[in-house]
Formats: C-alpha cells, structure tokens, sequence
C-alpha cells in the first residue's frame, strides 16, 4: 500500500506560511512536557521509499523527472536489504535545486521519518534504520523536553546540513513515536520568511543540482 505524507503545520511564530498553509494557533498542549527534536528543514522533494524499493514524491501519482530518477538508486539499494515489508522511509529528495542553492551536502536524500506500517517510529529507531542502511538523515538541531525559547534559537539562517547555505528553517517533532495519522498534531514547523514556494516550477526547467560535500581523499 503507498502513502501520502500528511502535511506540515506551521508554528505560531513561522513567518513563512501562506494563505494555503494550515497552522498552530499554540503548540504548549501539544508538545509541552514531551521530549522532543528539532531538524533542519530542507528545501528539496517531500520523498518516500518503501521496503520493495518503490519511491514516489508527495504525490503518489508524480510523474516522471531527472531529480527522481537519481533517487531510484537509493530506492533500489533499499529493495534489495531485505528490510520488513511494512517499512517505509520519508525525507528530502534534493537533487534538484529549488529555492536555496546547496552545495556542500552530505548526500541528495536526507531522511526524516521511518514509518513501519501506521506507526511514525522514535527518532531513535529512524537513526537505527538510517545507519543500518546506510541513508543520512536531516540534522538535528536541538533535543530536549519542550523549551519553546530553545526551538526558537534553532532558527540561525545558515544550514548545518550544507554548512556556508542558506537555512530553510526547523521541523519540530516527538522524540517518541507515534501514529502516521496524528504526524500533523506531533509535529510543526517554522519557515524563513520570504521563502519561495516553488510549486511546479523548477519541474518544468533544466534540472540545476545541488552541491555535495567534499571529502578529503588519501
């Protein structure tokens, strides 16, 4: 069965939202007294990857482009590990240049979430799946119980993912796990301001790709 990724929440205090955006009107009765983590948000293809290799953009029936075709590898490599069926991870298809360019990542897909069947695993269990095979993930910017003057200060304008980039903004979400159905009340987010929603544009250019970081041989 494939699945759509719920959407994302916006902060009360995100100044990135649109008109099309939903958003918190407060976030203490959700969060407070929970562990949470923030990550960086990334500025690439909300992307999924199921157990039998398959992958999709948000939208299962996305057609065709360059930037998904390079992530097929990733997705094949994912096929042939042999991970439970009812595994599926979620992340960042960066490939393709959108509205910030990056140029010192430290791979094109940068997990965010592993779901087993309608379960959103740990944060713990998505570095375990992450390391075991061999995918990166987003940086974590901050964990803690909830601070909201902490979540703010995640906010600095610079990338950690790509260091010397711009910052999108942070994701925050439930250290603990939870049900697929309730990621938009576990989770929120805060977007620059100004961000450009790129929509469907960069799709119908040529494909500007992302920077990867360099690595010191010998």
């Amino acid at each position: 069965m494939r699945h759509k990724h719920a959407r994302t929440y916006h902060l009360p205090w995100s100044p990135g939202s649109t008109s099309d955006d939903k958003r918190h009107a407060e976030v203490e009765s959700l969060f407070g007294g929970e562990e949470v983590v923030v990550l960086e948000k990334m500025d690439g293809e909300n992307t999924t990857i199921y157990a039998d290799g398959f992958t999709h953009a948000r939208s299962i029936d996305s057609g065709p482009h360059p930037s998904r075709e390079k992530l097929r590898a990733l997705a094949a490599w994912v096929g042939v590990v042999g991970v439970p069926e009812t595994l599926r991870i979620c992340g960042e298809n960066l490939h393709a240049r959108h509205s910030i360019s990056y140029d010192a990542l430290s791979a094109h897909f940068l997990a965010f979430s592993v779901y087993d069947g309608d379960q959103c695993l740990p944060w713990d269990e998505v570095v375990f799946w992450c390391d075991l095979l061999e995918v990166q993930h987003v940086p974590v910017l901050w964990r803690g119980t909830w601070d909201e003057a902490a979540v703010r200060a995640c906010w600095t304008g610079r990338s950690v993912a790509s260091p010397g980039d711009e910052q999108e903004g942070y994701v925050v979400r439930l250290a603990s796990g939870f049900r697929a159905a309730d990621w938009p009340t576990s989770s929120a987010k805060f977007v620059r301001a100004g961000h450009v929603q790129t929509g469907s544009h960069w799709m119908h250019e040529s494909m500007v790709p992302n920077g990867l970081r360099r690595t010191r041989s010998g």
